[in-house]
C-alpha cells in the first residue's frame, strides 16, 4: 500500500574524506517514532532521484530515507562516471553512513541498505571490507559481471588503459532494455542528469572488486536479500547465484523475478518485489539482531580450510609442485642480485627487517639489473599494500592522539610488536600533539637493536624506549606502566592463525589501556598472492613456509570487541588487502 501523501525530501550535502561535497536527499520519518533508516544506492549512470519512488512505494512511515548521488553522478561533483578508484567510492559509502549517524542521529545498527546494480556491488564490497553492523542489505541485480558483448573486451580495455591512460566508455544500454515501464523509459530518456560515460578505471575496478567479493562472499555475515532479474540484458546471472551460495549470512533470501529487465526496482510490475523488500526490512527490525560468531574461525570454516590446504606439501613432480619449485629457484637467483629478496631469505619475508626495507622503498642491488629486480619486488601488490597500511596506521594514530589531546589526556603510546617502530615514530613526529611516552616492544633482538637505533636517529630518546618482550604474554602486557592511552598492533596477528593466541594478546592490551583510550589494529581479510607467499616465501620462524590464515574483518572486529574495545573508524587499501581500524576502550 502506497502512502497517500508523497514525502518531500530535504536536499543536503556531506563531505568526503578527500574534501568533495556529495549531494544527497533525506526524507524524514513521518510516523510518531523513528525506528530506523533506509539508505538507497542507485545504479551506474543514474542518481538518487531515480530511486526516490521507493520512499512512498515501500510505505514505511516510521523510517527515514536517504539517497545519495554518487561521486561523478547526478548533482554531485566530478567528471561524469569518474571516481579516482572503486575503493574511493566504497569509502564514500562508509563516510556517508558515518555522516548519517553524526548528522541525523541514526546509528549504523538502525540502518537497512537497498542498492541496485553497480550500487549493489559497492555495498557488497563495503560489507566485505568494512564489516558494518547494519540491520541488513537488499541487493537488486548486482553488476558482478557486466555483459560487454565484445570478445576479450576486459583485457582489451585494460591494455588500452595502460597505453592511453584515463578514457571513458559509453553505455550501450537503451532505456527500453532496462525496464518495461513506459514512464520509466520516458524519464530515463529525458533526464539530463543521466550520463552514459563511465571511466575505464572504474569499469576495470568494478570487475576486480566483484570477482573478489563473489569469491569471498563467506566473509559477509549480514542478513542479505538478493533480487535477480530474470531477463537481464546488462549483467550475468551466474555470479549472483555464486555470491548467494557463498554468503556467510545466517539470514539470506533469493528471489528470481521472471521477465524483469535490469532496472529491477523500476520495473513495470515491481509491486510484488517491493512488497518483499518491505517485509524483509520489517522482519529485520522486528527480530533481535544475532550476529554470526566468527571468533572460532581458526578451528573450522573457509579461511581455516584454506590455510590448511596451503600448508600441505605438494607432490614434487606434480605440475604445481614443479611450478613452485621453479618459482623458489627464481627467487634464489633473484636474491643473489636484489638486496630486498636477499634480506627476505636471511631474516624472513615477514620480519621487521623486511618490512622496514619495504617501507623505505628504495631499490638496492648489484648493478642496474639487481636494482631493477629489487624495484619489481618492492612494487608487488602485497608490498604496495603494506606501504599503504603504514600510511593508514599513521593517519589513525594521529587521529587518536588528537582525540586524546581534546580530552586533555596524556598521549602514552605502546606498540606491542613494533618491528623497527618506524610507523609509530613517523606518526608521532608528524603530529602536532606531543607524546608523553612511547613504549616499543618486540620479541626479536634484531628489531630491538635496530629500533633503538631508529629512536636515536630521530632524536626521540627523551620520550621513547624499546624493550624486548612477548606480544602474547598477557601478564607482561597488563603490567605495563605507565598505563598506555594508545596501543598499536600492526602486522602481527596476520602472521598467526590461532585465535586463542590473539585473544590472549588482546586481553593483555585491554588490561593495559586506560578506559576511553584507543587501539589501532590491522587486519588482512584478503590477499591475491596467498599461494605464492605460502609456496615460495619463508617466514621469520627458522625458515618455515610463510602460510597465512586470512581473518575476515568481522572476525577481527569481534576479537577486538571481546577484549573490551569498540571500533569507531577504519581504512582499507584500494585492493582490499589490508585494513587498519581505530577502536576505543569501553570496558568489559
Amino acid at each position: 500500500m502506497t502512502a497517500t501523501t508523497p514525502r518531500v525530501p530535504n536536499e543536503l550535502h556531506f563531505q568526503t574524506h578527500d574534501g568533495e561535497s556529495l549531494f544527497y536527499r533525506h526524507w524524514p520519518a513521518t510516523g510518531a517514532t523513528r525506528r530506523g533508516a533506509i539508505v538507497l544506492f542507485h545504479r551506474g549512470h543514474e542518481h538518487g532521484a531515480r530511486m526516490a519512488h521507493l520512499v512512498d512505494e515501500l510505505d514505511l512511515p516510521d523510517f527515514d530515507f536517504f539517497a545519495w548521488d554518487a561521486r561523478g553522478h547526478g548533482r554531485s561533483p566530478g567528471q561524469r562516471g569518474y571516481s579516482p578508484s572503486f575503493g574511493t567510492s566504497v569509502r564514500d559509502v562508509q563516510t556517508f553512513v558515518q555522516h548519517i549517524g553524526s548528522a541525523h542521529g541514526v546509528p549504523e545498527q538502525d540502518i537497512h541498505v537497498v542498492a541496485q546494480s553497480v550500487g549493489a556491488v559497492l555495498i557488497a564490497t563495503w560489507a566485505h571490507d568494512y564489516a558494518p553492523k547494519v540491520r541488513g542489505l537488499t541487493l537488486a541485480s548486482p553488476a558482478f559481471k557486466v555483459k560487454l558483448y565484445v570478445p576479450f573486451a576486459r583485457p582489451g580495455l585494460a591494455l588500452m588503459h595502460k597505453l592511453r591512460g584515463l578514457f571513458f566508455v559509453n553505455s550501450y544500454v537503451k532505456a527500453k532494455f532496462l525496464t518495461h515501464d513506459p514512464a520509466r523509459i520516458a524519464s530515463y530518456e529525458s533526464d539530463p542528469l543521466i550520463s552514459r560515460p563511465i571511466a575505464v578505471n572504474i569499469l576495470l575496478d568494478l570487475y576486480e572488486a566483484a570477482d573478489r567479493v563473489v569469491a569471498d562472499a563467506n566473509a559477509i555475515t549480514l542478513p542479505v536479500q538478493l533480487l535477480i532479474s530474470g531477463a537481464d540484458w546488462v549483467v550475468h546471472h551466474k555470479p549472483q547465484h555464486q555470491f548467494f551460495e557463498r554468503l556467510g549470512s545466517a539470514v539470506k533470501t533469493k528471489t528470481e523475478l521472471p521477465g524483469f529487465f535490469h532496472d529491477t526496482l523500476g520495473e513495470k510490475d515491481r509491486a510484488p518485489a517491493v512488497a518483499q523488500i518491505r517485509e524483509f526490512i520489517l522482519q529485520r527490525f522486528d527480530e533481535p539482531a544475532e550476529p554470526v560468531d566468527r571468533r572460532e574461525a581458526h578451528l573450522s570454516g573457509e579461511t581455516a580450510d584454506e590455510s590448511r590446504a596451503l600448508a600441505e606439501p605438494l607432490a614434487p613432480l606434480s605440475p604445481r609442485g614443479l611450478y613452485w619449485a621453479m618459482t623458489r629457484s627464481g627467487l634464489r637467483i633473484g636474491g643473489a642480485l636484489s638486496s630486498g629478496i636477499a634480506l627476505g631469505h636471511a631474516t624472513g619475508f615477514d620480519s621487521g627487517s623486511t618490512l622496514d626495507y619495504v617501507y623505505r622503498n628504495h631499490p638496492e642491488g648489484k648493478g642496474a639489473l639487481g636494482r631493477s629486480i629489487d624495484n619489481t619486488y618492492l612494487n608487488s601488490i602485497g608490498w604496495r599494500g603494506i606501504r599503504q597500511r603504514k600510511i593508514h596506521v599513521e593517519e589513525l594514530l594521529r587521529i587518536a592522539m588528537e582525540r586524546l589531546a581534546e580530552m586533555h589526556r596524556e598521549v602514552r603510546v605502546m606498540d606491542i610488536a613494533a618491528g623497527h617502530g618506524r610507523y609509530v615514530l613517523d606518526a608521532v613526529q608528524a603530529s602536532p600533539v606531543k607524546a608523553a611516552s612511547i613504549l616499543l616492544r618486540d620479541y626479536s633482538d634484531i628489531n630491538v637493536r635496530d629500533g633503538r637505533a631508529l629512536i636515536a636517529e630521530k632524536g626521540l630518546e627523551d620520550v621513547a624506549q624499546f624493550v624486548q618482550a612477548d606480544a602474547f604474554d598477557r601478564m607482561s602486557l597488563a603490567s605495563v606502566t605507565p598505563r598506555p592511552t594508545l596501543a598499536v598492533v600492526s602486522g602481527l596477528y596476520e602472521l598467526f592463525p590461532d585465535n586463542e593466541m590473539v585473544k590472549r594478546s588482546l586481553a593483555g592490551v585491554g588490561d593495559a589501556v586506560e578506559d576511553r583510550g584507543y587501539l589501532v589494529y590491522t587486519g588482512q581479510p584478503w590477499h591475491p598472492q596467498l599461494e605464492m607467499i605460502a609456496r615460495a616465501l619463508t617466514s621469520h620462524r627458522q625458515g618455515e613456509a610463510w602460510v597465512m590464515r586470512r581473518r575476515t574483518q568481522v572476525e577481527m572486529d569481534q576479537l577486538v570487541e571481546e577484549a573490551g574495545f569498540r571500533k569507531i573508524d577504519q581504512r582499507v587499501d584500494e585492493w582490499g588487502i589490508f585494513t587498519v581500524s581505530l577502536a576505543v576502550r569501553t570496558g568489559r
